[in-house]
């Protein structure tokens, strides 16, 4: 009797309590692999709607910008006069609707303009629209990891144009500077979601 009362309460034998441990290790690896892929997977998660939130105001207020382009040509820091619209190395025009709550003496018409920094779009705000050699701009980054931006203008005949105002062949001008294309066609290379192409129609 005290002999079967001895076997029964014996504990686990050495192979016994490796085996478990084996399983237990085999099972905390596969748990922690699979916790891994998982925050892996939310990391990347995050990080594609963060781009796709700075891509979606970029468009916001690239759409604002252009749908209130004006006819009013400038004057730059050298004093040469510039058109509403410049479409070429540069990409900048005249808008309106500038907000002014403070009621400054100042227009409400802007200049302001757009490029491509180190795979950054950026934005450009002159104060003035006149301006004077130390006219500096503001400057606002917009959206980040763009690998080339690209900018094609429709004229009023329906055909695209890679700079504006067009050139005809001899240099002589295709259009009135003051004249608008009908619309503006921004292509984005992005890093993570490819080429993005984006049309905006300007008034009138």
């Amino acid at each position: 009797m005290t002999q079967k009362r001895r076997k029964a309460s014996r504990g686990f034998t050495l192979l016994e309590l490796l085996v478990s441990l084996a399983i237990f290790s085999l099972i905390a690896v596969m748990a922690y692999g699979g916790l891994e892929t998982v925050l892996t997977q939310q990391a990347r998660t995050g990080e594609n709607a963060e781009s796709l939130a700075a891509l979606q105001k970029t468009y916001l207020i690239m759409q604002r910008d252009i749908e209130q382009i004006v006819p009013r040509p400038i004057r730059d820091e050298y004093g040469d006069s510039q058109p509403a619209l410049i479409g070429s190395t540069l990409f900048q025009f005249t808008r309106g609707g500038w907000d002014n709550p403070a009621n400054r003496p100042r227009s409400t018409l802007q200049r302001v303009g757009y490029s491509l920094q180190d795979q950054q779009l950026m934005r450009y705000a002159w104060m003035v629209l006149d301006r004077a050699q130390d006219s500096a701009p503001v400057q606002q980054p917009l959206v980040s990891d763009i690998k080339s931006m690209q900018v094609r203008y429709l004229d009023q005949t329906g055909n695209w144009q890679d700079q504006w105002p067009p050139q005809q062949t001899g240099g002589t001008p295709g259009v009135n500077p003051t004249d608008f294309p009908r619309a503006i066609e921004i292509t984005l290379e992005h890093a993570r979601f490819g080429t993005l192409v984006w049309l905006f129609q300007l008034p009138g």
